[in-house]
């Protein structure tokens, strides 16, 4: 008899807006995947591959990048975005994904997907002005973003090792907390979808 899927593993995927090698975005994805409660799984999908978005090229067919990029979306039951901050806002590379994502109109993956959102910086707000514009993004595409907690990385300078390994304990509890609330979000939204009538 297989379990309710109320109680099945939660399925991520997981993608940071930046490109750079060591960047601290990628390396704080990377710390999400090591405190990942036993009950959830993360993938990490790599956005460098994903050519800027071009209705040409889309009419002409998907690149398969995009290709492989929507189908993980689609396959993944919950999603986790952690993106710097530039010039006050998201960057282009991880807009430049959704958008591709968000393609053709009315056939989105990206629709009704949980999708938790944290972000490092250098400096004091820790990308809280990059997030609340991916919030902003996430309303357009009927995502559902978790409200609570939220987890900015302020200085993150002085949080990760000359490795890349995230060592504040504060910071890791956050991210921690944070996987802990995206699998309960994902399960409420799914009890729900199940108790709609013909699911």
């Amino acid at each position: 008899m297989t379990a309710p899927t109320l109680f099945q593993p939660v399925h991520v995927l997981g993608f940071a807006g930046s490109l750079r090698k060591n960047s601290y975005n990628r390396a704080a994805l990377q710390a999400a995947l090591e405190l990942l409660p036993e009950d959830m799984t993360m993938e990490i999908f790599d956005l460098l591959a994903i050519p800027v978005y071009n209705e040409d090229i889309e009419t002409e067919g998907f690149p398969e990048t995009v290709r492989e990029f929507k189908a993980r979306i689609a396959a993944a039951d919950a999603l986790f975005i952690v993106t710097p901050e530039y010039n006050y806002s998201l960057p282009g590379v991880l807009k430049n994904a959704l958008d591709w994502a968000s393609r053709p109109p009315g056939q989105s993956p990206l629709f009704g997907k949980p999708v938790a959102i944290m972000g490092a910086s250098t400096g004091y707000f820790g990308t809280a002005r990059a997030q609340y514009h991916l919030r902003q993004v996430c309303v357009i595409l009927n995502m559902y973003p978790l409200n609570n907690p939220e987890v900015f990385i302020p200085f993150a300078q002085a949080k990760f090792d000359q490795n890349g390994r995230l060592t504040d304990e504060r910071t890791r509890d956050s991210i921690r907390n944070l996987l802990l609330s995206l699998r309960d979000w994902t399960r409420t939204l799914r009890e729900k979808n199940e108790s709609l009538p013909g699911c």
